[in-house]
């Protein structure tokens, strides 16, 4: 079981002696309540300053909470009658992506997303959720196939970036997101991307041009990881938190930026504190999103989804 992060320690010291204080009035005639009721209070207290006030490494470090749900998890909550389905029919399957087809309320849709491992062992098979490019072929031919069949896309981003390895680029790792990406852009059906977790650089933009962008309360969408980006600019990863402030990576920066545009709450100190809840923010949500892009034909779907992206950025000419 994973421990608490560094910035919760003064929550979780706090509630030892209020637990400590209950154990000892068990069986004790003395009355410790008025205290213990102070304490309380105060963890409350402490709780509302620690979780309110986030900076973007510490939503970081949560998102990579080891107890943190995985797309596997929320099918498994959101969807039912879900299939998985295996292989890029090129080279071989990919762990670190998952899809397959489920049933969303009834609606019949296809689901692919990032899938990270629940120890050591199984991040490693997975490849610690950063795909190799049969992941990203595997999503594109269900995609493809949902596009086939008129069913919507939901899809869910939690990587740290696409593999960079050797491997990886031989077998065409650019090759397989650019694809990707111009494919998703030309989908006659809804696409509806959440990023759950981390949706950094290319290997979150491999199954991420969607409709609607959403994303939980602390996951961040950049286009490169804060220690990757400190290491580049600063040639010193230690630097990675202010990397991480610098980025404007949060859940409120991308949506206040047009680059997301709906934020999912998340239960007080991040999805892993009630993983069931957390999914049935995702499911309510999806659920406000999908009957009005169903609504819509292919044509208005793609242009959308053109428009949404073109305009992402902007551009300020100076002169002297």
């Amino acid at each position: 079981m994973a421990g608490p992060l560094k910035f919760e320690m003064p929550l979780i010291e706090l509630r030892q002696k209020i637990d400590e204080l209950k154990s000892f009035t068990t069986g004790n005639t003395m009355d410790f309540s008025e205290e213990i009721e102070r304490l309380e209070e105060r963890y409350r207290t402490l709780e509302r300053e620690i979780y309110d006030n986030l900076t973007p490494w510490q939503r970081v470090q949560i998102v990579r909470h080891a107890e943190r749900p995985t797309t596997l998890d929320y099918i498994s909550y959101i969807f039912t009658d879900f299939i998985e389905l295996h292989g890029d029919r090129v080279y071989g399957d990919d762990p670190a992506i998952v899809g397959g087809l489920g049933k969303l309320n009834g609606l019949p849709v296809t689901v692919v997303g990032h899938q990270k491992g629940r120890d050591t062992k199984d991040n490693i098979r997975r490849n610690f959720g950063m795909p190799h490019p049969e992941g990203y072929r595997k999503a594109l031919r269900l995609m493809q196939q949902a596009n086939k069949f008129g069913r919507p896309i939901i899809t869910f981003i939690d990587t740290p970036g696409a593999y960079p390895g050797k491997g990886a680029e031989e077998r065409g790792q650019s090759e397989a997101i650019a694809r990707n990406i111009r494919e998703m852009a030309g989908l006659d059906v809804p696409v509806v991307s959440v990023v759950t977790g981390e949706g950094s650089s290319g290997g979150a933009l491999g199954i991420g041009v969607g409709n609607v962008i959403m994303l939980t309360e602390h996951a961040y969408y950049s286009v490169i990881a804060p220690e990757s980006a400190a290491s580049i600019l600063w040639k010193d990863v230690s630097k990675a938190e202010q990397a991480a402030e610098s980025l404007k990576i949060t859940a409120e920066h991308v949506v206040a930026l047009g680059v997301g545009d709906r934020i999912i709450p998340e239960p007080r100190g991040g999805a892993h504190k009630n993983p069931k809840q957390q999914a049935a923010e995702i499911k309510k949500a999806l659920l406000d999103v999908l009957p009005p892009l169903l609504q819509k034909d292919a044509e208005t779907l793609k242009a959308e989804r053109y428009e949404k992206y073109k305009k992402m950025g902007k551009m300020a000419t100076v002169t002297e």
